[in-house]
């Protein structure tokens, strides 16, 4: 049995996009909390439809009482952190319906929220939306889609 033998058959974790729309490095967000990685690695999308999904299966570990962000954890530990829009929370949930529950178990693609995209523009907030891998830290590899329209469901994570 050779030394690496162990690693074959492993493969990469993946998230999906959360949302539909247009992918942009993280590094382009008008946050420097989300575009200098201070919460974690991961990536952004201009949505262009106001639902979102699971990106993987796991557990919801928090929804933000505002409904703009949920946390959830993968099987494999990730720390996942899907925040819709910037500065949101200051529409204190107005806008914003919340299918998901804590301590949900959840499967990729399951609907976790709704969100009046048109309606968040109207009252004056981007509504890029950052996905996180908070504990991106304890991954060797973590490579995130930087461009491109995505369909919730198709890869935009993935890290090992």
């Amino acid at each position: 049995m050779g030394l690496f033998d162990f690693m074959k058959g492993k493969k990469d974790n993946e998230l999906s996009a959360p949302v539909k729309g247009e992918c942009i490095p993280i590094s382009e967000v008008a946050d420097p909390t989300f575009a200098e990685e201070i919460l974690g690695k991961g990536i952004a999308i201009k949505p262009t439809d106001g639902k979102f999904y699971a990106p993987a299966d796991g557990v919801i570990t928090t929804v933000f009482p505002t409904g703009h962000a949920i946390g959830m954890s993968t099987p494999d530990g990730a720390e996942i952190l899907i925040h819709v829009g910037l500065d949101t929370v200051q529409l204190k949930g107005e806008h914003f319906n919340v299918l998901a529950k804590a301590d949900q178990n959840v499967k990729k693609g399951d609907l976790l929220l709704e969100a009046d995209i048109e309606e968040i523009k109207k009252a004056g907030y981007d509504t890029v939306t950052p996905m996180l891998i908070c504990n991106s830290a304890d991954y060797a590899k973590v490579d995130c889609k930087k461009d491109g329209s995505v369909e919730h469901g198709d890869t935009v994570i993935t890290y090992a």
